[in-house]
């Protein structure tokens, strides 16, 4: 669990991209980045394999899909406007808090929230459909900001918006037990409560169809919560529109000239 100093380098990792895409077998479909780590993490600034990736799906005009924490995601807005063109680029900015403190906390290697926005600020300007993503929601903790962030979303450009509750699977109970006892005891015992009820009396809900936004009365809470609060920003129900209508492959093209 030691997420910060060791970090896989996937150096191959463009390449085999361009393999998959140019395989017969590739069915077009949304490739979704920073599904498990965040792929603008601060070592992307040096390796740049992310950039190198949407540069590969560009060639293949096939649709990604980015969550991020990071404003080094602006780097990249020439590479995903093109793929905008194409319909096949969407970014959310991920928002925990707009409280400096509780984010630098929460999340060290991450941008703060002023920089988060700016990034939606810049995306939206570039043309690039961006959202937010209101994640992780802690209820007890953070719950209470998330009319204020959709409403400063709005405000920088966001498009579409979504939410996710704190999961806590495996060792990271534990872990997130013992920084609440070390960043806010006094609110420990209520943070964890609430997301029991979230969780059907556990700390984690592996249901497929729960984990996201738990379930029961506090879950239908937050949920309403968050649906007001979208509708009184002007974000749209509903997120991006991505296509795969446009995917091609450049290795065919270059197959048909060398038969030719």
């Amino acid at each position: 669990l030691d997420f910060e100093t060791k970090i896989l380098v996937k150096e191959n990792a463009p390449a085999l991209l361009e393999q998959e895409l140019a395989s017969k077998k590739w069915k077009p479909q949304v490739i979704a980045f920073s599904g498990v780590t965040d792929c603008y993490q601060p070592i992307e600034r040096q390796r740049k394999l992310t950039r190198a990736c949407l540069e590969t799906a560009l060639r293949f005009r096939n649709p990604v899909a980015i969550v991020t924490k990071n404003h080094l995601v602006t780097r990249d807005a020439d590479v995903l406007a093109e793929l905008s063109q194409w319909r096949c680029a969407a970014v959310y900015l991920s928002l925990t808090t707009l409280d400096n403190k509780l984010s630098r906390q929460l999340e060290p290697r991450a941008s703060l929230p002023e920089k988060r926005l700016a990034a939606i600020r810049t995306l939206s300007e570039a043309g690039l459909p961006v959202g937010v993503l209101t994640a992780p929601v802690i209820p007890g903790l953070t719950d209470h900001e998330i009319p204020r962030l959709l409403q400063e979303a709005a405000r920088a450009g966001a498009r579409f918006a979504g939410y996710m509750v704190l999961r806590l699977p495996y060792g990271v109970k534990d872990l997130f037990a013992d920084w609440l006892e070390t960043h806010y005891p006094t609110k420990a015992g209520k943070v964890l409560n609430r997301i029991r009820e979230l969780r059907g009396g556990k700390l984690n809900d592996s249901g497929f169809s729960s984990r996201m936004k738990g379930e029961g009365v506090f879950a239908r809470q937050i949920r309403d919560v968050f649906n007001l609060a979208r509708k009184k920003a002007g974000i749209p129900e509903g997120g991006p529109d991505l296509t795969t209508g446009h995917f091609h492959n450049p290795h065919d093209r270059q197959q048909k000239l060398f038969s030719e």
